[in-house]
């Protein structure tokens, strides 16, 4: 077994500068998931949701908390491990892009309190059905594309010699590639829904496809970002650089089929919701060969020391979260809540391993080291957190209490809705403490300087 170092060093220049702006623009959208996620909580929490005078609000912040947390954080920490590949400047480029996805995070933020409202809670990408809104949408949507677009015109190829390094490069373009298939997936549903449809149900087919589709990008990433903190955290991977690469391109096989869906199905056809939830959940099986190598190597692994401590603690909750979730992803049988205790596991999953790897750049993109304890905490308070969090949500999921609801019209009365809801809400809390904590550990590294920009 020829045993090889993985991990992601950060070009010089223009992509450095790429890497913490995109990072950067991550954090901020974090922060703002964190304030509208907050509201969601209480919104939800027995006795305290009776406090609240806010209740009707609950709708919009859920769309501008899931926009932020699931869409822009993602997309941004995605554009930032595109930076971190690129081989080739371009600096006029890289300004306009991320020019047009700051502005368009902005407008999505203020549009709330700006007179945007009609919340249409609809899979992937919720909207406030409002210009303000839509504009700010249009916008970040130009900057990814247009940083997609660059990054993938700007690659390379793997050339002669594969190393642990150049295989997990090769990963991140393989991301951007399918982020753009989802992407040109929502072009074609746009094209296939017939005129006059309006309402939820159109922003519901609209980003059905392409919804599940940048889930095979989430997932690839979060799995090299676990590969890179096994390997900076002293675990022995098991993979040579040729299995890693074909295990990557394993785990977004099941793309290849999305064309075919397409023609076979409309897109406003029973069909083609169900072809694309099948997709999830059984096409989603193509990340275990991945994951069980690093969950191998976590095993055996000795106990780490100095930075390592707090990147195995971020890489072990990670792979805890993402695992619930994915078994939760096989309970759900109707439109209780268990569905987003499923999708809370499967995302926050994917957002603690981008969180990890935030810890891994800092110091390396030249800001000051992190306080060690606080980030080897911040992990396990976030993920803990959040398993209760989304225990709750399956227990009293359980009893069919609906999602996308709150207050009263939860109906939750017996005992056991009553005690899963708590748990949810005290969950909740402890994981926005956790998040809370991420911010100030990355806040002191930044504050701290940065010696090589």
């Amino acid at each position: 077994m020829q045993y090889t170092g993985y991990d992601l060093p950060p070009g010089g220049g223009a992509a450095k500068r790429a890497t913490i702006a995109w990072l950067t623009l991550g954090l901020v959208s974090l922060i703002l998931a964190g304030i509208f996620s907050l509201l969601l909580v209480l919104a939800r929490t027995p006795v305290i949701q009776g406090w609240i005078p806010f209740l009707d609000f609950f709708h919009v912040s859920l769309v501008v908390h899931v926009t932020l947390s699931v869409l822009i954080w993602l997309l941004s920490i995605s554009a930032a491990l595109w930076s971190l590949c690129s081989a080739r400047e371009n600096i006029l480029w890289d300004r306009l892009s991320f020019i047009a996805a700051v502005f368009g995070t902005s407008i999505i933020v203020i549009s709330p309190f700006a007179g945007a409202g009609n919340p249409q809670m609809s899979n992937y990408v919720p909207v406030l059905q409002h210009p303000l809104f839509f504009a700010g949408l249009a916008l970040f949507a130009f900057g990814i594309s247009s940083h997609l677009t660059r990054t993938l015109l700007s690659w390379r190829g793997i050339g002669v010699a594969l190393n642990g390094s150049t295989a997990l490069q090769a990963g991140v373009m393989i991301s951007a590639i399918v982020t753009g298939i989802a992407l040109f997936s929502i072009v074609v549903s746009w094209i296939g829904i017939p005129e006059g449809m309006s309402g939820q149900i159109y922003f519901e087919f609209l980003f059905w496809g392409g919804g599940h589709v940048i889930q095979y990008s989430y997932t690839l990433l979060m799995m090299i970002c676990w590969i890179v903190l096994a390997h900076a955290s002293g675990c022995r991977l098991e993979l040579t650089p040729r299995l890693t690469l074909v295990f990557q391109i394993f785990l977004v096989l099941p793309v290849i089929v999305v064309p075919f869906l397409y023609l076979a199905h409309n897109v406003t056809s029973p069909g083609h919701r169900l072809a694309f939830t099948e997709l999830m959940k059984y096409g989603g099986l193509s990340c275990l060969p991945l994951g069980l190598a690093v969950l191998s190597s976590l095993l055996y692994a000795n106990r780490p020391t100095g930075e390592a401590k707090y990147l195995r603690s971020a890489l072990w909750s990670s792979v805890a979260l993402f695992a619930t979730g994915g078994v939760l992803g096989f309970m759900i049988s109707g439109l209780d809540i268990v569905i987003p205790a499923h999708y809370h596991g499967a995302t926050v999953g994917v957002t603690i391993a981008f969180m990890g790897l935030t810890y891994y750049l800092m110091p390396r993109l030249g800001f000051a080291q992190l306080p060690a304890t606080m980030a080897f905490w911040q992990p396990l308070l976030y993920g803990g957190g959040q398993l209760m969090h989304i225990i709750g949500l399956a227990w009293t999921g359980g009893y069919g209490v609906q999602r996308k609801t709150a207050g009263l019209a939860q109906g939750v009365d017996r005992i056991g809705e009553i005690a899963g809801m708590g748990l949810m809400g005290f969950g909740g809390l402890v994981s926005v403490i956790g998040g809370l904590l991420f911010l100030i550990v990355t806040w002191k590294s930044m504050r701290g300087g940065a010696k090589d920009r």
